[in-house]
This record gives structure tokens, C-alpha cells and sequence, in this order.
């Protein structure tokens, strides 16, 4: 089936045929791609948050290819595009695959050994001139599968980042930084706090830190409530400021939402003014910053609490220039209403 002839009704959540997982998987992973790329262009953040947020999308490109070469071939299960503001797999994908890594072991021990498959295919191909079986292919694109792809590289629902000394001009000493694939909206986030620390020596509390953050900062909530959270939790700990990067939704033909510029994109894709690869990623970041403090508890326990004030969020989109030229022309104040002008990223080529 030709590339121009691939539908994706709105209804459905799962990609049906390999042409649509080609397709796809060509889109997420471009994305991504060139958002680090533009992140680092324009200046966005920080040198240090900018070279996280690479590695951070590293893992998610990662993941994308694991989940293409897991169903490449596989007749029976569908891989779920999420229906919400998303466009991108569904966080229980992310699941099972962290799940097969943890049985690794045991699915390859009921797939043919890989120089039987091997001969196998040889035999198909040069001695009986036919062609590979979709089982074959399934059980080949199985043992790739299993025996490439290494669970430390995958995007888990929650991924610690390492703390670093901040430069000595800086206003706080240290900086950490994680990342989450929020389960209700179905979108990877990335944050950094910048903080200080009172009494103690890092290496005495880094564990501290990792298991707080793991607790309470592994899921999309206002920052303020984040911030006091994690203030509450660590007595030794003083936070100044935190930084959230919403990556996403992915607007596409895949796309699932009734946000704006899916819709101009999807309806631009019919007319044929678009091709089908064209897309656009959104991206929010928000941050809070402490401009007190106030004591809570009794005088033989009283805690310093910091007083969190939140910025207004910054709203970007990236896209290529034909995508720009069109939303400028359907949707005017949508794109006005944005941070600044849309960002320009390079045209995906099927």
C-alpha cells in the first residue's frame, strides 16, 4: 500500500499496518531529534538543562526504536497511539516493555536459536526461491528484539538524573535533574532543581534526595505543590528554583486530541496541502522560584519552608516552514497567543 493511501481514523488508538508503524515511528523519532537540535539553536535553556534534555530525549529515540522493532512484525498485537493530548504511545507501552526486559531470559528460551533461523531463511530464499513466512519474520524481529535492547537505556516512568555543581556565578549550588512519562497525560516531562544544602554533606544525603524525588516529583502536578512537597520532605535540603519541560503533545496525523493544531494539520493533510508527514511539537516549560520563607511546627521542631511563586508559563511550538505558513494562515491567535514566533525545524522527508 502506498504511503499516501495509509489512514488513520480518529476513532481508532492502535497503528494497523507496518506502513503506518514505518511511517510513524519515522515522525516521533524526528521530532525529537531536531527539538534538541532547535532547543540548543535558540537558547531556550541552559547550556547544562539543554545537554540533559538530550540525553533524556536519547533515551526516549531509544525506546521509540525498541517499541518499532518489537512490532515490526507481529500480526497480533498493536502497538496504542494515546487517545489524549499525547501523540505518542500509550504509558502502559512503556510498561510492557520494561515487563519483557525483566523476562528476557525466559521468551528467548522459546525462540528458534538464531543460526537456525538463519539457515532457515537461507533454505526459504536460494533453495526453494520463496518468501520469508510472517511467523519467520516475527520470531527473527523477537530475538532482535530481545537480545538488543538493554533496560538501563529505556525511558522508564521515572528516570533519576545525576545532582551537579552549578557555576560559581550561579545563585545555588547544586543542580539536579529528572524526568517521567506522566501516566494521565501520557507525555514525557523533564525537570531541574536548583537548590542548596544546610548541614549536610551530599554524599551523605544524595540517597535522601533520589527517594523524595522519586515519591513525590514523578508525575505531572502545579509546580508550587511540587516545590512545597519536596521542601516539606527534605529538612536539609533548600530548593530556590524548579523548572518543568512539557514535551509534547506530538500534533500529527496521528494525533488523537482536539487541540487546535492537530486539527488545522489533520484537515490540511485532507485537502493535500500538506504531506503526510508534516507535524508540530508543542512544548510548555514552567517554573517557580522561592521569594521567602515561613517557619511551621512547634519551637522544638520548626521546619523553614520556602514561599514558591510561580512564572507564567512559556508556550513553544516547533514545526517546519510550510507547517508555519499554514498555521499563521487557519489558526492566527493560537499561534499569536505563543511564547514567541514558532520555531522552525527541518522538513521530515518519507
Amino acid at each position: 500500500m502506498p504511503i499516501n493511501e495509509i489512514i488513520t481514523p480518529l476513532d481508532s488508538a492502535a497503528l494497523e499496518t507496518k506502513e503506518q508503524y514505518e511511517v510513524y515511528f519515522k515522525i516521533v523519532t524526528h521530532a525529537f531529534s531536531e527539538l534538541v537540535k532547535a532547543l540548543k539553536e535558540e537558547q531556550i535553556c541552559s547550556p547544562s538543562e539543554t545537554t540533559y534534555i538530550k540525553q533524556y530525549c536519547d533515551l526516549l529515540v531509544y525506546t521509540l526504536e525498541a517499541f518499532r522493532v518489537k512490532y515490526l512484525f507481529d500480526d497480533e498485537e498493536k502497538m496504542k497511539v494515546d487517545l489524549t493530548e499525547s501523540g505518542l504511545p500509550n504509558y502502559s507501552e512503556f510498561r510492557y516493555l520494561v515487563n519483557d526486559m525483566e523476562l528476557k531470559n525466559e521468551y528467548m528460551q522459546k525462540l528458534p536459536a538464531v543460526d537456525t533461523l538463519k539457515k532457515e531463511f537461507l533454505e526459504t530464499l536460494l533453495k526453494h526461491k520463496e518468501p520469508i513466512s510472517d511467523k519467520k519474520l516475527h520470531q527473527a524481529a523477537s530475538v532482535v528484539y530481545y537480545t538488543s535492547v538493554e533496560s538501563q537505556f529505556l525511558f522508564k516512568r521515572f528516570v533519576q538524573g545525576k545532582v551537579i555543581k552549578t557555576a560559581p556565578s550561579a545563585d545555588t549550588e547544586y543542580m539536579i535533574s529528572w524526568a517521567f512519562y506522566d501516566v494521565g497525560h501520557n507525555r514525557p516531562f523533564i525537570c531541574f532543581m536548583y537548590f542548596d544544602l544546610y548541614k549536610v554533606k551530599m554524599e551523605d544525603y544524595i540517597e535522601d534526595i533520589y527517594k523524595v524525588l522519586e515519591a513525590t516529583a514523578d508525575r505531572s502536578i502545579t509546580l508550587d505543590s511540587m516545590a512545597y512537597a519536596i521542601d516539606k520532605k527534605l529538612v536539609n535540603v533548600l530548593p530556590k528554583r524548579i523548572k518543568k519541560i512539557d514535551l509534547g503533545p506530538i500534533h500529527s496525523v496521528f494525533a488523537k486530541d482536539e487541540l487546535e493544531v492537530t486539527h488545522a494539520i489533520l484537515q490540511s493533510i485532507v485537502d493535500k496541502n500538506l504531506d503526510l508527514s508534516a507535524y508540530a511539537v508543542s512544548v510548555t516549560i514552567n517554573e517557580t522560584a522561592s521569594k521567602n520563607s515561613i517557619t511551621e511546627g512547634s519551637i522544638f521542631s520548626k521546619q523553614h519552608l520556602q514561599v514558591w511563586q510561580n512564572k507564567r508559563p512559556e508556550k513553544y511550538l516547533f514545526t517546519s516552514h510550510r507547517v508555519m505558513q499554514l498555521l499563521y494562515d487557519k489558526i492566527p491567535d493560537k499561534v499569536y497567543g505563543l511564547s514567541r514566533d514558532p520555531i522552525e525545524i527541518a522538513t521530515l522527508k518519507l
